[in-house]
């Protein structure tokens, strides 16, 4: 489903990927592991369609992202990438039902139907009576769980996930590991995962290691 060929880049002299190749098939559970400063974030970041890189080709469903002017880069973006971060990134003064109608709208989705589908999401994720809380309000599992119902609201080929366990406690880091494979089960969705966690790493149907600018 996504081909991510020869990538290269650099930060001025820096030179950080130098040659990522990388397949992604769908329904799969990839986690990609590696020392601080080795690349996994810049790497996930360019699959993401949030930074270009130098040199390199990476294709969805035959679609080569650089083809894409920004414009469609950004529809591209809301429609096929889903994103879950460390920090979750929750807006504060929205509920946690209005966080996971966000992609959607911006996507120019039906409010009614959008409001729907979030809180079918939030109850597939075993949330659904936390939809009118603010993000001060719910724990730090319960964040997560609403940006993964945010991250899937556009119905995404792929979730991008950068480091999602690391402000988690090892309960709700096991229990959020055990959502990404459930919702792999239940709607075949698609996970690349960065992490540090060796052990959660393992449980992925395919585990990659970047050290030194390129995959081993």
């Amino acid at each position: 489903m996504i081909q991510i060929k020869n990538i290269h880049k650099s930060f001025g002299s820096l030179k950080v990927l130098k040659g990522v190749n990388l397949k992604v098939n769908k329904s799969e559970i990839i986690s990609i592991v590696g020392s601080s400063g080795a690349g996994k974030t810049t790497l996930l970041q360019i699959v993401g369609t949030l930074l270009k890189s130098d040199e390199g080709e990476v294709i969805f469903n035959d679609i080569n992202i650089k083809d894409l002017n920004d414009a469609q880069l950004s529809e591209f973006r809301n429609r096929e990438i889903g994103f879950v971060f460390q920090f979750h990134h929750l807006l504060p003064e929205f509920t946690a039902l209005e966080n996971v109608c966000i992609p959607a709208l911006i996507g120019k989705k039906p409010k009614k139907e959008t409001e729907k589908k979030a809180l079918e999401l939030l109850e597939l994720l075993s949330i659904g009576e936390r939809q009118a809380h603010k993000p001060n309000e719910l724990s730090g599992g319960e964040k997560q769980r609403v940006a993964i119902a945010r991250a899937l609201i556009n119905e995404p080929s792929v979730v991008l996930a950068d480091e999602p366990s690391g402000n988690l406690d090892s309960k709700n880091s096991e229990e959020l590991y055990k959502i990404f494979f459930e919702l792999r089960e239940r709607i075949k969705q698609t996970f690349v995962i960065v992490t540090h966690n060796d052990f959660y790493a393992k449980t992925a149907d395919k585990m990659f290691t970047i050290k030194d600018g390129v995959i081993i």
